[in-house]
C-alpha cells in the first residue's frame, strides 16, 4: 500500500483520537486501550514500509503520549521496597561478583603493601598517617588509653561527621575521582582501584603501627567494631566503581555509551545498597567503639556479627536468588517496544509534546504524503 493511501485511511482516526487524548474530561479506559493498540499497530506496519517517514515519526508520538497517559499515574506494586532490598540488589551483586572479587583482592594486596612498607621504613606510618596522628597516639599508648581518641568527640557529633564521610568516601570511590590541587579529574575504574590501593595501604600501616607498639589486639577489638562494616563497605563501593568503569571500557556488543549507562545504573544500585551499612558503621563508631573497656567477648561478638552479615547480604543472599532464579521457569515476556518520541526536527515534533498539542499532527502527516 502506498504511504498516501495509508494516510488518507487512517489519518481522520488519528484525529478524532487526539482531541480525545487533549479532552479536559479524559478517555475511556477502554477506548484509551483501543486506541493504544491501533496507534502501535499503524506504528509498525510505518515503520515496515516506510521507514524514517514523516508519518512513521508522527505515529510514534502519538503511540509515546497514549503509552505516557497509561503509565503515568500506575499504582507501584506492594513490597517493591521490600523486593529492592532483598532481591534485586542481591541479583545485581551476583551479577558484577568478578568486579567485586577484584575489588576485594585489590584492598587486600594493598593492605599487605602497606604493613610491609611500614615494617622496612620507620618513617612510612608518618608519612601515611600524618605527624599528628603518630605523636597522638604514642602520647596515649604512653598514658595506657591506645584508643582515647575514639572518646574524644561528644557522641552524636562524631556519628554525624562519620557518617557524612563514609558516605563521601563510598561514592569517591565508585565514581573513581582523581583529586589533585585545583584538578578533579573522574577516572572510573583506574580512579576506583586508586582509592581501593589508598585505603588498603592506609589500613596495613595503621594495623602494622599498633603491632609495633604492643597493642595490636587492642587496636583489633577496638578498631574493628566499627570498622568490619565501614572496610567491607568501601570496598563493595570500588567494586560498584569498577564495574561501572569497565562497562564504559569494555562495551561488547552494547553501544558505550548505552554499555556505560546499564553499568552506572547497576553499580548506582549496590552503592546506595551501601548507605545502611555506613549509617550503622558510624552509629557504632559514634555511640560503642568508645567503651573500649567492654568485655572482650561483647567486642568479638559485635565483629562476628557484623562480618556474619556482609558475608549474608553480599555473598549468600546473591548466589541464592541467583539459584532460585535459575530454577525458576517462566516463559520470559515478549518484548514490546515503548515507543520513542520523533526526532529533533521533524515536522511532528510537537506530537509528544503538551505545547505545543496534537492539533493538527494528523493533518501535517497528510500534507506530508498527499498531493
Amino acid at each position: 500500500m502506498r504511504e498516501a493511501v495509508f494516510v488518507r485511511r487512517h489519518a481522520d482516526d488519528w484525529e478524532a483520537f487526539e482531541k480525545r487524548l487533549d479532552a479536559d474530561e479524559g478517555v475511556n479506559p477502554d477506548e484509551m486501550a483501543e486506541g493504544y493498540v491501533r496507534a502501535t499497530d499503524d506504528l509498525a506496519y510505518a515503520r515496515t514500509f516506510y521507514p524514517g517517514s514523516a508519518t512513521a515519526a508522527y505515529l510514534n508520538g502519538l503511540a509515546g503520549e497514549v503509552h505516557h497517559k497509561i503509565y503515568r499515574n500506575r499504582r507501584e506494586e506492594r513490597g517493591r521496597l521490600l523486593r529492592f532490598w532483598t532481591e534485586e540488589i542481591p541479583r545485581t551483586v551476583y551479577a558484577e561478583r568478578r568486579a567485586l572479587f577484584w575489588a576485594f583482592a585489590t584492598f587486600v594486596i594493598s593492605v599487605a603493601i602497606g604493613a610491609i612498607s611500614a615494617a622496612s621504613d620507620d618513617f612510612f606510618v608518618r608519612l601515611i598517617l600524618g605527624d599528628g596522628y603518630v605523636n597522638m597516639t604514642l602520647v596515649n599508648i604512653e598514658d595506657g588509653d591506645p584508643m582515647r581518641v575514639y572518646k574524644e568527640m561528644y557522641q552524636v557529633d562524631m556519628f554525624s561527621m562519620i557518617a557524612l564521610n563514609n558516605i563521601m568516601v563510598s561514592f569517591l570511590t565508585f565514581i573513581g575521582l582523581f583529586r589533585y590541587p585545583g584538578l578533579v579529574l573522574p577516572a572510573f575504574s583506574f580512579g576506583s582501584a586508586y582509592h581501593l590501593f589508598n585505603n588498603g595501604v592506609m589500613v596495613g600501616s595503621f594495623q602494622y603501627f599498633f603491632f609495633e607498639q604492643g597493642v595490636f589486639w587492642e587496636s583489633v577489638r577496638t578498631i574493628w567494631i566499627h570498622g568490619t562494616l565501614e572496610i567491607s563497605a568501601i570496598i563493595i563501593a570500588g567494586g560498584a566503581g569498577l564495574a561501572m568503569g569497565n562497562s564504559l571500557l569494555f562495551p561488547g556488543t552494547y553501544p558505550r555509551l548505552v554499555s556505560f549507562r546499564r553499568g552506572a545504573i547497576r553499580g548506582l544500585k549496590i552503592v546506595i545498597g551501601l548507605i545502611p551499612i555506613f549509617v550503622a558503621a558510624a552509629l557504632l563508631e559514634g555511640f560503642v567503639t568508645r567503651y573500649t573497656e567492654m568485655p572482650v567477648a561483647l567486642s568479638v561478638l559485635i565483629i562476628l556479627g557484623s562480618l556474619t552479615f556482609i558475608l549474608w547480604y553480599f555473598v549468600w543472599l546473591p548466589r541464592a536468588v541467583h539459584l532460585r532464579d535459575s530454577e525458576v521457569s517462566v516463559p520470559a515476556p515478549k518484548h514490546i517496544d515503548t515507543p520513542s518520541p520523533p526526532a529533533a526536527g521533524s515536522p511532528l515534533k510537537g506530537a509528544v509534546s503538551k505545547t505545543p498539542p496534537f492539533e493538527g499532527s494528523a493533518e501535517l502527516a497528510r500534507r506530508s504524503v498527499l498531493p
